[in-house]
């Protein structure tokens, strides 16, 4: 009879920690807003481990008509997820040319599991601003970033 009252003590912190390690647990931005924001903190510490975990990299290899990096007519072509990671870090052309300028995180509009975040582009010293609609959608129940440039 002495070790039911264990048993059940013994059960309960087990419920206990499981219920903290949830908690604890990485269940991703809930907002697409907030993984635009993760995904500047992330291209600002060159953290490419971060940047693979908000971006789906299959899609954007997929875009072969646009250059995302702004002002270019030339698309460039990303053949793996490393060249995208490489460019979007350290001295990658993307990551020069936006952080060269003022990025203003805009508006969001969810439909359903896809979504579109307004994100500025403001070049001060020539008073010019580049507007664009990040594309994201749930993927593993996350928000991920697909496009750079939606319509």
């Amino acid at each position: 009879m002495r070790s039911r009252p264990k048993l059940t003590i013994l059960l309960l912190v087990l419920m206990a920690a499981m219920g903290l390690l949830s908690a604890c647990g990485d269940s991703g931005p809930t907002d697409p807003r907030e993984t635009v924001f993760a995904f500047f903190g992330a291209m600002e510490k060159n953290d490419q481990a971060a940047l693979a975990h908000l971006l789906d990299l299959v899609e954007l290899m997929k875009n072969t008509q646009t250059d995302y990096s702004l002002n270019s007519n030339e698309p460039r072509v990303f053949t793996n997820p490393v060249d995208i990671l490489q460019d979007l870090t350290g001295t990658g052309l993307t990551k020069t040319r936006w952080f060269s300028m003022q990025r203003i995180v805009n508006r969001t509009e969810i439909n359903g599991e896809s979504a579109t975040v307004e994100v500025s582009f403001v070049d001060k010293t020539s008073s010019t601003q580049y507007l664009t609609k990040f594309g994201l959608h749930i993927v593993d129940g996350k928000w991920k970033i697909y496009s750079f440039k939606v319509s």
